[in-house]
């Protein structure tokens, strides 16, 4: 059977090596490869359908682990003689799985090198932090044991209040505060007090996927915002949508250029918003990690009309297992947020939440923090020098200011899904910049984290394994790697 169109799967984000194993398992399935039948050789395979060897190699190991493949040393690989024979007639209807998004949540397994979105786990204080949850469940009497809160509980709430008036400039009180479980749920709370189906909603392009997802799960009509140098561009969205009743934003450092939303484009989003009683969604991510000066303040900080919506998270400073993030609301929609949370409740453990209270009110998030600025600057050049000195032909990095995430600028013309897929299938989970945008006509780029990456050796070793990904690239989409 021809193999040259084999993979199909129209949504980019599938992994190439998932769409060959997919096909080959749907083919075995509906009968049309038989048991005993030989399949193309690694190398065959991947030069007919034009991709890296370590792909194909990559979706045979997972057929041959599920028992569809087997090898037979040189007499090749041939689909397994025991799966029973399937008349085509019978076989199930296969129906397209709902597209997924780059950074969607994955099973609780090791994270791969890489991967965007965690903190540096082997620097988390598990024995401070088992300690602090110990306390909160030997504390004496039953208030730990009824129902929480459904707003969230209120020495965090007090406690996150504080925080962000010293570290943020945002003066707010603690019943401005709801705790919510994870990022997603905050922008799905937002969504229930205040959106219509069919509201138009300002969205920077490129921009958060996740939140992408979100937003238009809930009935939002995303209005693609072109980023620059200065951040959103405001004239360009009034231009695109003036009556749209949202904007949500990453000004301290965005998702995924890094660059910061400057203070001309800061006031007139304020002044945009003001105007048209729309509302601005701040998600402030991962401002805490700044390497060059104070983080910055919060555009928060700057509201006077209460129209900005502030979204901050534990997964990037704590981890990403807590699925606590909190939400700022203007002071006159309290009560319209308190009464959609007695509905629904926040879904988060009073135990988890009295703990990160205790860890922020005795000083040592504060502490934590600036124990990890410091680490992962210096993991960020662990991971920046590893690329000058091994891929500076294929990649090219500009200094950001903070994040945790870095940014590889790849040459003009460069398929970065591809690569990315190639990458993957090494066990490198880089992101393709590609797959942030909506509309926006980006250059090609990757996106790595590097909170994880413990030492110059790992750095150098992961970098190696990323140039054979970077260097067998094929030349019909990468003429600058022949």
């Amino acid at each position: 059977m021809p193999y040259r169109d084999f993979p199909q799967d129209g949504d980019r984000s599938i992994p190439l090596y998932l769409q060959i194993y997919r096909r080959f398992r749907e083919a075995i399935t509906l009968g049309r490869l038989h048991p005993g039948d030989r399949i193309p050789s690694v190398r065959g395979l991947a030069g007919e359908m034009h991709v890296a060897r370590g792909t194909v190699e990559a979706a045979y190991q997972l057929l041959i682990s599920e028992g569809y493949l087997l090898t037979r040393g040189p007499a090749g690989t041939v689909v397994s003689p025991q799966l029973p024979l399937r008349p085509v007639q019978n076989a199930p209807v296969r129906h397209p799985a709902p597209p997924e998004s780059p950074l969607r949540p994955r099973p609780a397994v090791p994270p791969l090198p890489l991967q965007l979105g965690l903190p540096a786990l082997d620097a988390f204080p598990r024995k401070l932090w088992t300690r602090l949850a110990g306390n909160r469940l030997r504390r004496p009497g039953v208030e730990n044991l009824v129902y929480p809160d459904p707003c969230g509980y209120a020495p965090l709430r007090s406690a996150i209040a504080a925080y962000l008036g010293i570290s943020r400039g945002i003066l707010c009180g603690p019943e401005q505060v709801f705790i919510c479980a994870g990022y997603p749920a905050a922008l799905g709370l937002i969504c229930r007090c205040l959106m219509t189906p069919g509201d138009h909603c300002w969205f920077e392009d490129p921009g958060y996927p996740f939140a992408r997802d979100v937003l238009t799960a809930a009935g939002a009509t995303l209005v693609p915002v072109p980023v620059d140098g200065m951040g959103l561009n405001v004239a360009t969205a009034r231009t695109l949508a003036d009556d749209a009743r949202f904007a949500l934003v990453t000004p301290s450092h965005q998702s995924p250029l890094g660059v910061a939303l400057s203070l001309p484009r800061r006031l007139a989003l304020l002044e945009w918003a003001n105007s048209r009683q729309s509302y601005i969604i701040e998600d402030d991510y991962d401002s805490e990690y700044r390497y060059q000066g104070r983080p910055l303040p919060a555009l928060k900080s700057l509201d006077d009309g209460g129209r900005v919506l502030y979204a901050g998270t534990f997964s990037k400073v704590l981890y990403p297992g807590l699925r606590l993030a909190y939400l700022v609301v203007p002071a006159g929609l309290v009560a319209r947020f308190a009464e959609d949370c007695e509905r629904l409740a926040n879904h988060c453990p009073e135990l988890l939440q009295g703990t990160v209270s205790d860890f922020i009110e005795q000083g040592h998030f504060s502490r934590h923090l600036k124990k990890m600025r410091h680490l992962y600057a210096l993991r960020r050049r662990y991971l920046e020098d590893a690329i000058q000195t091994i891929c500076p032909r294929y990649l090219r990095i500009e200094p950001q200011a903070g994040g945790i995430q870095l940014l590889a600028w790849l040459k003009p013309g460069a398929d970065d899904g591809a690569l990315a897929d190639d990458a993957l299938s090494s066990g490198l989970a880089v992101q393709a910049l590609s797959r942030w945008r909506l509309a926006a006509n980006v250059e090609p780029g990757l996106l790595m984290g590097f909170t994880n990456i413990a030492s110059p050796e790992q750095a150098e070793q992961i970098c190696r394994t990323l140039l054979l990904s970077l260097s067998d690239s094929r030349p019909k989409q990468h003429p600058e790697c022949k």
